[in-house]
């Protein structure tokens, strides 16, 4: 959407693409590992968060560069505001409110949709508001796959620039997990979050890890919960479901840190993704990076992300679940601790690291595109 009555833009004049001075982002949130991720630090000065008042040492919520006064008062220091995640802490109305700013002072709007579905809410009717008027009043939209720029498209008439999800892994040597004799499958709940069907999602995987033992099949699982979880209920039901359970047992601990995360997840001949709504998955991006191929739900497009690696399943269906691991656990690159997955993963770093270069370099041109366009208005 373009805005033809827009002022001139305070930060100066039009970008020299040949010779281009670094372009001031103010990115919501600008900590986040991803918008860290897809920011090419030679041509983007990327802007620290503001941080909220009485707020804790770093956090972002709520994003205060979101707030009509923050953007009048700070308007010449920066020349776009791109918005990732965040905008849940604001109702439809007030982030209005923020879009009318912007196209008085002249600032663009670059929206990523990362979430059709809020993984963080159970009801979507606020979030949906909150994108209808993102998604309306974004100069440039963008999105991590074709098939949700697809559904962008149809629902609010607006077309998404495709960029994918970059590797959020920051240096070279990354574990290529440690062999086992049994087929090891995870699956971890985190603090069971609103999107995330820990009952649903154990049970299913606790009837089909008893089912293929009970044919012979040489597997086992691990179901990972945060001790400090937002709903105790399901956490308890999740502990009974596992007590007994043939091949399937419980670990509960503090949050893993990045590197144990990864550890973890690089012992797995598979790894279960438990959502029951959203759009994509980090998670999903985390497994093929390590060459740990994801069974997952049908949920949103987290299958678009990285087809060859994806396994359906569906939630209260165990025999789907049992296929899935079947085929995620085929002799080849996916078993942790031999030399095709170490020649995988090292494989799959040298592309992600140069995808992450294409990633990085896409973004600075749609922030170019996106002052051109504010000037030529």
């Amino acid at each position: 959407m373009r805005y033809a009555t827009r002022p001139p833009h305070p930060g100066g004049p039009p970008i020299d693409t040949a010779a281009p001075r670094r372009i001031r982002v103010a990115a919501v949130p600008a900590g986040h590992p991803y918008t860290r991720a897809v920011t090419d630090e030679r041509f983007v000065d990327l802007r620290v968060d503001p941080p909220p008042p009485g707020a804790a040492p770093g956090q972002w919520w709520p994003p205060q560069v979101l707030l009509p006064a923050w953007l009048e008062e700070h308007a010449a220091e920066i020349d776009l505001v791109h918005v990732h995640f965040g905008s849940e802490s604001y109702t439809a109305d007030e982030l209005a409110a923020t879009v009318e700013t912007l196209r008085r002072l002249g600032l663009p709007l670059i929206y990523t949709v990362h979430d059709l579905e809020n993984p963080q809410l159970s009801d979507q009717a606020a979030h949906r508001a909150a994108l209808d008027t993102l998604v309306a009043g974004a100069d440039e939209l963008t999105t991590l796959t074709a098939a949700t720029a697809t559904e962008v498209e149809r629902d609010h008439g607006r077309t998404s620039t495709v960029i994918p999800h970059p590797t959020l892994i920051e240096g070279e040597a990354l574990p290529t997990g440690r062999g086992h004799s049994a087929t090891r499958i995870g699956v971890h709940l985190r603090d069971l979050r609103p999107n995330i069907d820990g009952v649903g999602t154990t049970a299913t995987l606790v009837r089909a890890v008893a089912d293929l033992r009970a044919r012979g099949t040489d597997v086992e699982a691990v179901v990972r919960l945060n001790e400090n979880v937002r709903d105790a209920e399901a956490a308890a039901s999740i502990e009974a479901l596992t007590r007994n359970a043939d091949g399937v047992t419980l670990a509960r601990s503090a949050r893993l840190d990045d590197d144990a995360l990864a550890g973890w997840l690089a012992d797995l001949d598979a790894c279960v993704l438990p959502y029951g709504h959203g759009t994509h998955s980090g998670w999903a991006e985390l497994c093929y990076d390590l060459a740990v191929p994801v069974l997952g739900t049908r949920v949103g497009h987290i299958a678009a992300q990285h087809p060859g690696d994806f396994h359906a399943f569906r939630v209260g269906d165990p025999v789907s679940l049992e296929r899935a691991i079947v085929e995620a656990a085929a002799p080849g690159w996916s078993v942790p601790g031999t030399a095709a997955r170490a020649a995988e993963v090292v494989r799959r770093r040298a592309e992600r690291l140069d995808e992450r270069d294409r990633v990085r370099q896409a973004h600075v041109a749609l922030y170019r595109r996106s002052l051109r366009t504010e000037h030529a208005a």
